[in-house]
């Protein structure tokens, strides 16, 4: 049982190690983006800058699609990647509680009997 909350914990830190390098890509490519359109402001002399302006545009816009596209498969490969993780932990889980309870029925059924009546008495004050 303890393995659920360190694999939890795992899974946190690698979302926001994920989030963190995200932030840091997008940065360094939004500084390279103001680096670029600043020498291509300054080179808007003539008509051929211009030109230039917007093929870079072009250019930065399908990057930019890129990255996003690259950012969502990322995305979708790690939430299956911690769905099946959780499943195969539920299955897990349920796997150990079936084996205790065939081990020790006696003391299963008292717990449930015990849960039922707390559930039962919760429920009957509402």
């Amino acid at each position: 049982m303890a393995n659920r909350t360190t694999t939890a914990e795992d899974v946190k830190h690698d979302t926001r190690a994920a989030a963190r390098e995200a932030r840091e890509d997008l940065k360094e490519g939004a500084r390279k983006l103001k680096e670029d359109a600043r020498e291509t402001l300054e080179d808007m002399a003539d008509n051929q800058a211009a030109e230039r302006l917007r093929e870079r545009g072009a250019e930065f816009a399908e990057t930019v699609r890129e990255t996003g596209r690259e950012y969502a498969d990322r995305a979708r490969a790690g939430a299956g990647r911690l769905y099946e993780e959780g499943h195969r932990k539920a299955e897990e889980g349920y796997d150990e509680l079936s084996e205790l309870v065939r081990r020790h029925p006696a003391k299963s059924l008292g717990i449930a009997a015990g849960l039922g009546f707390l559930v039962g008495l919760i429920l009957a004050r509402r």
